[in-house]
C-alpha cells in the first residue's frame, strides 16, 4: 500500500481544525490542495473520513479512529527527529567495542577514559572475545568496532591498521637468572618451561609459526587465557611468558621480571581496527581517537 505522508499530514490538520480552509490557512496551502489530499486518501483507504458542514466538517467514525493513530505516528516521527538530533550532538547512543584483554588494558582504556569524559552521555559497552569471534560479531551488527591482531581476510569489514606489537619472553624468580644470558637460542627457550596463551588465539598460532620456521615445536608447560595470569605465574618464577612489551614495562622496571634477550628477533603482532562498512557517526568519531 502506497503512504503519502503530506496526505497523513494535511488530514491531521484537518482533524483539528475541522475546516478546510483554516487546515490550507495553518499549512500554508491553496484549500483546493487540501481537498485534493483528503480525496485521495479517502479513495486509498476506501472509506469516507469527513462528512461536509455548511461550516466546515465533521470526521466520521473512521475519520476519528484515523486521527488518533496518525496524530500517534506523527509523535514518533518527531522523537525519532529528535532522538537522531540527540545522536549527532552525541548527547545519546552507544558503541560496541570488541577486543582482548592485553588490547584493552594497554591501548582501549587510556584513550576510552579521555573518551568518556568527552561523551559522557555515550554508553560504553565492551566484550572480551578472541578475533574470529569479534569479527563475526561485527559481521552481524553486534559490535560496531574491533581491536584485533592481523592476519584478517574479510571484505565484509573495513580493516584499518593501527599499530606495530612488539612482544618479548620475561621470567621471574629464580628463572630471572635467564635475563644475564647474553642471547637465548631458539632451543633454549624450547628447554625451558613456557608460558603461553591458550592454544587457537591469534597470538599462540603466531608463536608455533615462529618456531616452526626455525624447526622447533613448543609445548606449553602452562596455558591460560589472560596475559595478567601468565605475568602473574612468570613473576613467581613458574616458567618464561610470552607477552606484549608494553604489558610488562611496569613489572620489569620494578625487577620482578627480566626481558630475557633472543638470538632472534621475536614476531611483532599488528594491531588493526576492524569496522562495519556502514557505520555509525559514533563509531567513527570513536575510531578516530585511535587513528
Amino acid at each position: 500500500m502506497f503512504i503519502n505522508t503530506e496526505w497523513y499530514r494535511i488530514f491531521l490538520s484537518v482533524s483539528k481544525t475541522k475546516n478546510l480552509t483554516k487546515a490550507a490557512q495553518q499549512l500554508h496551502i491553496t484549500q483546493p490542495s487540501v481537498s485534493y489530499a483528503i480525496k485521495q486518501l479517502e479513495q486509498s483507504l476506501g472509506v469516507h473520513l469527513l462528512t461536509r458542514l455548511s461550516k466546515g466538517v465533521q470526521l466520521t467514525q473512521e475519520g476519528q479512529m484515523l486521527a488518533e493513530y496518525v496524530e500517534k505516528a506523527f509523535h514518533q516521527f518527531t522523537a525519532a527527529e529528535n532522538s537522531i538530533q540527540m545522536l549527532k550532538e552525541f548527547k545519546m547512543g552507544y558503541v560496541r567495542i570488541g577486543s582482548n584483554g592485553a588490547i584493552i588494558k594497554d591501548v582501549i582504556l587510556p584513550v576510552l577514559d579521555k573518551f568518556h569524559v568527552e561523551y559522557p552521555d555515550i554508553r560504553i559497552q565492551l566484550l572480551q572475545a578472541q578475533t574470529n569471534i569479534i569479527v563475526e560479531q561485527i559481521k552481524e551488527g553486534k559490535l560496531d568496532v574491533g581491536f584485533v591482531y592481523q592476519p584478517i581476510e574479510d571484505s565484509d569489514v573495513v580493516i584499518t591498521p593501527l599499530k606495530s606489537i612488539e612482544n618479548c619472553f620475561v621470567a621471574g624468580g629464580k628463572l630471572k637468572v635467564y635475563g644475564n644470558e647474553q642471547h637465548l637460542t631458539i632451543k633454549q627457550l624450547t628447554n625451558l618451561p613456557l608460558i603461553l596463551l591458550s592454544a587457537g588465539s591469534l597470538t599462540r598460532n603466531m608463536l608455533e609459526v615462529w618456531f616452526a620456521s626455525q624447526g622447533y615445536k613448543i609445548n606449553a608447560d602452562i596455558e591460560l587465557n589472560s596475559i595478567d595470569m601468565m605475568v602473574e605465574f612468570a613473576k613467581r618464577g613458574y616458567g618464561i611468558a610470552f607477552a606484549t612489551k608494553s604489558m610488562v614495562q611496569q613489572e620489569i622496571a620494578s625487577g620482578e621480571l627480566v626481558e630475557l634477550k633472543t638470538e632472534l628477533p621475536l614476531p611483532k603482532q599488528e594491531l588493526c581496527i576492524v569496522t562495519s562498512h556502514n557505520s555509525s557517526l559514533i563509531t567513527d568519531i570513536f575510531k578516530s581517537k585511535f587513528v
